[in-house]
């Protein structure tokens, strides 16, 4: 069992800290014990494994006092700057390394009433617990000094070095004006732009070069077993409904590989970070906490483990509604669909096309989160939050290595179970009961898109376009899969239009995810929720295609 001391000035919220890391601690089954110590002589008559003092960021020099005493009768020793948020609330931070340098003992920022920091100060704690003893700090010659003057002076000195106010940039570093830049909004929002237009020019620009040769090897792939095989069911199953569904999705691996690298970049240096950061005012002029950001950023992955991630939202009403706010998100699953159509139809305006659809699921998601507010189901006082950030850190290779290959192995297995099936019934469906693929018309898949078609024209769909968007309610690869098979991988000549093609976009960016995802949502918020999802997502789409076709009818 590690013991930990914690020691503080009175109404320092050493209290609730030592508490608030017990819980913590039990939560994480660490075998730990905090102990509260109310003085030195307590301190001196007991052994801890480590000591944790509780520094008052209200009362910063007051509580520094007590530090080099605490050294003399401990070596081990973390210091925690508790009530942080208070200090960031007066413009005020703490410098963590140059305090840490200053002073020789490991340093970190908690808020207990804003549960931040705990971790790191846990992690910490245990850290320092199996470290050897140290045998000298910075501060230890003022022992000889013995002198108050002389320990308040030499405090004085430090928080001359540490502290920072937020308008006062003389001293900043280079990083700290850096971060100034890309958190304030009149900067930080056109850099966030330039940014995701260069990372989506790249994934289109240099992800044409190995997407056309996956694609031309499927291609010859196809002429080949068709040379070799003779006209049956069972090579029109191989040829056009497996080969050409799959062979269709996994042409968009090397896309998927160089987007997910700069959002590893992003995520690993930092950068991340400071987005959600200045996202958080807006998500307070919602009406949600600060945390509710990070799981719709996971959302941008995958919607499922995004919204387990909102597990960690402590407020059951905005965590349940962050969890409905991430289907707006755009997954990596709609990213072969972006893809596809932009390259096909917006040649010119790439990145411009796959921007606007992020941004139209994020202000649809906000506005979401506005009207669902007002309802009573939700309205409550928004929480405060405290915003500050990890430090920038140069990416690690192993890193960005092991985020790319999670994506890539979860794409890689859409395609061999949920894709593979999907072309294999598609298929199935366009072949019989005809036993021709010449003749669609008559086909069980035909019937199926023409009972939906009626409700579908006003958007601009034919009946294939239709069952286009059914097949991507497994997963909306198969989508990709089902236009490979009904159109032959050419959807230019399958009768959309620039516009037909952004409503069908629209739709698919709106209509909920997957299956999983409401199976998740069910798990985590409840069966109504889910159900709920599922109805305003539809409706949704429906409605924002059709007036996107219909304006757009009427402007052309």
């Amino acid at each position: 069992m590690v013991r930990i001391g914690v020691i503080g000035l009175p109404h320092s919220g050493k209290s609730s800290l030592s508490q608030a890391l017990q819980v913590l601690a039990d939560k994480r089954k660490k075998d730990v014990q905090l102990v509260e110590v109310y003085d030195l002589d307590e301190l001196h008559s007991h052994s801890y494994d480590v000591v944790l003092q509780v520094v008052d960021s209200t009362r910063l020099e007051e509580s520094l006092l007590q530090t080099p005493h605490i050294i003399d009768e401990q070596e081990k020793i973390v210091l925690a700057i508790g009530r942080y948020d208070l200090l960031l609330e007066t413009d005020h931070s703490v410098d963590l390394k140059k305090l840490e340098q200053l002073i020789g003992v490991p340093t970190c920022r908690v808020s207990v009433r804003k549960h931040y920091g705990l971790e790191d100060c846990l992690s910490l704690l245990l850290d320092v617990a199996k470290r050897p003893a140290s045998q000298a700090h910075p501060i230890y010659h003022l022992r000889d000094l013995d002198d108050a003057e002389a320990y308040q002076a030499y405090v004085h000195g430090i928080l001359t070095q540490t502290l920072r106010h937020a308008k006062d940039d003389k001293h900043q570093t280079r990083l700290e004006k850096i971060d100034k830049v890309l958190t304030t909004p009149w900067t930080g929002f056109p850099i966030m732009l330039a940014l995701l237009y260069l990372v989506f020019w790249c994934t289109f620009t240099l992800g044409a070069y190995p997407q056309a040769w996956i694609e031309n090897g499927v291609q010859v792939m196809g002429d080949g077993l068709r040379g070799l095989m003779a006209p049956s069911w069972w090579s029109s199953l191989l040829i056009d409904g497996v080969l050409q569904g799959v062979g269709a999705v996994l042409s968009f691996l090397p896309n998927i590989i160089i987007l997910f690298f700069f959002i590893s970049l992003m995520e690993d240096s930092g950068y991340m970070a400071r987005e959600a950061y200045l996202m958080d005012t807006i998500m307070h002029r919602v009406g949600l906490h600060g945390r509710s950001f990070v799981p719709m950023l996971m959302g941008f992955g995958c919607n499922v483990p995004a919204i387990m991630a909102a597990r960690e939202i402590q407020n059951p009403k905005d965590r349940v509604l962050t969890m409905l706010m991430v289907p707006f998100m755009s997954c990596s699953a709609r990213l072969p669909v972006y893809m596809l159509f932009v390259d096909a139809f917006f040649a010119r305006h790439k990145a411009l096309v796959m921007i606007s659809l992020y941004a139209v699921g994020i202000g649809l998601s906000i506005l979401f989160a506005i009207i669902m507010k007002r309802t009573r189901w939700f309205r409550q006082e928004q929480d405060d939050t405290v915003n500050e950030l990890p430090e920038f850190r140069l990416p690690r290779t192993r890193n960005t290595a092991a985020h790319i290959w999670e994506r890539v192995a979860d794409y890689l297995q859409k395609i061999c179970t949920v894709i593979l099936w999907a072309s294999i019934v598609i298929w199935a469906l366009e072949y019989f009961p005809t036993q021709d693929l010449n003749d669609l018309e008559h086909s069980y898949l035909a019937q199926i898109g023409k009972a939906v078609s009626p409700l579908m024209a006003p958007l601009g769909f034919d009946w294939k376009m239709s069952v286009c968007l059914l097949t991507g309610l497994p997963a909306k690869e198969a989508i990709v899969s089902t236009l490979a098979i009904l159109y032959g991988g050419d959807i230019t000549a399958a009768g959309f239009t620039p516009l037909t093609a952004y409503s069908f976009l629209i739709f698919v960016l709106l209509y909920f995810p997957c299956v999983a995802t409401i199976a998740t949502l069910h798990r985590e918020a409840g069966r109504g929720w889910a159900w709920f999802t599922v109805v305003h997502s539809l409706l949704l789409a429906w409605l924002m295609a059709f007036a996107i076709y219909q304006i757009g009818t009427l402007l052309i």
